[in-house]
Parts: C-alpha cells; structure tokens; sequence
C-alpha cells in the first residue's frame, strides 16, 4: 500500500464525504468484516488477494494503476467515477469462479490459473516433464512438453492465451487445459466443463515439478503425484459498471502490446 499511499488518502476522504466508513486493509486479517475492498494496482495486485477476499465473500473494484490492468474495472484517471458508482449503491456484480488445487494434501484456491511446469533451477533443471491427464477418469492425453495450465475463463486471457489457448467469456461454465511446448502434433487446449474433475499424473521418475498458483510457486514435486483441479465451491466477486463491455475491454488491453 506504501507506494499508493497518496491515492489510497483521496479515496479514503472521499468515501468519508460520502459518509461511508472505511478503513486502510495492511495484511488478509484486515478484510474481515468488510463488504468491498478498492484494490489499486495492476492484475498482480488482484491475484495476491483475490482468494482472501472470496473466502470472506469482500467485493472487489479493481482501480488500474499497473500496467495491463485487465481485471480491473477502472483506470485512475477514472477513480472518482469508481467512488461515485460505491456511494449511489448502483453497481452490479459478476461472479468469477475459483480453481480449487489439491496437491500432496495441500489445498491451493487460484483466480487465474494452474501451472505444472517443468524446474528450470540449478542441479534441477529438467528439459521436460512427462503428465497425464485425466478428466472424470478417463484419460485425455500423455503429454511430453514444458508444463501444463489450466485455467479459470478469467485466467483464459493470462499465460494460457500466450501459450495459444482460447479465450472464454467470463459466463462460461468451463476450464481451459493448454499444453506448453508440447512435444507432439496433435496436444492442443481442451475446453472442459467446470463440473469435472481434472486429474494431472506425474510420471514416477524424479524430473522435478513446480507447481504453480496465480504466478506463485507454491510447491516442488520431484516423485510421483497426482495434482487434482476442480472448481471451487466459493466464488470471486467483482464491482462492474452496468455498461462494462468485455469485448471492448479485451480488444483494447491486448493490443496495448501490440502497438
């Protein structure tokens, strides 16, 4: 919060004008009793504490002062509109679904996206791994490549687009599988219904394995293991503006990269 201390100030004074209480959130215990959070930052910002603040059903209004900014509903220059739209209590909300990880007994919740991924470390680079995956127990593919991600339909605009998967509407009931670098022809992204129950086999030799959350290392596996991806039970909430346009968005975020 330091480095947006100042904007954090106005809007804080501005709320309070409005006579809407607030109050500064410095770690996760301080979302507790909350019922919005103003997040300001770029898509990391959200993804650090997106999983927090579903578990304690806060809404989020994403104010864009990183870079891309896809996930947040507004652009500084437009805080003031962010406030406004806060105190008449005419917002809508959307739903975004939740990755839910479990992996050697750990439970991970992801935003984004899930990413097992090959080690490019030190004494434990490996050049590729060898995954299976299986959905409702049937097998999909065996896999020779980089890693795999599975995505959320909000994560379907992150890694998974560059690695060539499709991007999903926000209201589509359905996860993303996509391949990194696979070595063969035919493994391509398979769309799947977010009812199923992914499985990812790690074949049982020692080629190390990251395992990776919304970005974030969260465990290195080098025997043999089953990661299990199915959707969560609990949501995200965004504040969105009634007009908010996801094609427009989508087609002026990512050719922001492109010019």
């Amino acid at each position: 919060m330091t480095e947006n201390k100042p904007y954090c100030e106005k809007i804080r004074q501005s709320l309070e004008r409005h006579n809407v209480s607030c109050s500064y959130v410095n770690n996760f215990c301080d979302l507790d009793g909350l019922n919005i959070i103003f997040v300001l930052g770029g898509d990391g910002t959200i993804l650090n504490i997106a999983s927090e603040c579903a578990k304690r059903h806060v809404k989020i209004i994403g104010i864009n002062y990183g870079h891309l900014g896809f996930l947040a509903e507004f652009e500084r220059e437009k805080v003031g509109d962010a406030i406004n739209l806060i105190c008449s209590g005419k917002y809508e909300t959307e739903k975004r679904s939740l990755l839910e990880v479990n992996c050697n007994g750990t439970s991970y919740l992801a935003l984004n996206d899930l990413v097992v991924q090959r080690n490019t470390g030190g004494n434990s680079f490996s050049n590729t791994v060898r995954l299976q995956a299986r959905i409702n127990g049937s097998v999909v593919d065996n896999f020779a490549a980089d890693g795999i991600i599975v995505s959320t339909p909000t994560g379907s605009t992150a890694y998974s687009l560059s690695a060539g998967g499709s991007v999903l509407t926000p209201d589509i009931n359905a996860f993303i599988m996509t391949p990194v670098c696979a070595h063969s022809l035919h493994s391509r992204p398979v769309v799947f219904n977010d009812n199923s129950v992914l499985e990812i086999v790690k074949d049982d030799d020692d080629t190390p394995l990251n395992i990776v959350v919304d970005g974030k290392v969260v465990a290195v596996i080098d025997k043999n293991a089953v990661i299990t991806v199915k959707k969560s039970p609990i949501c995200i909430e965004f504040i969105t503006r009634s007009d908010s346009d996801f094609f427009n968005k989508l087609f002026i975020k990512l050719n922001i990269w492109s010019k």
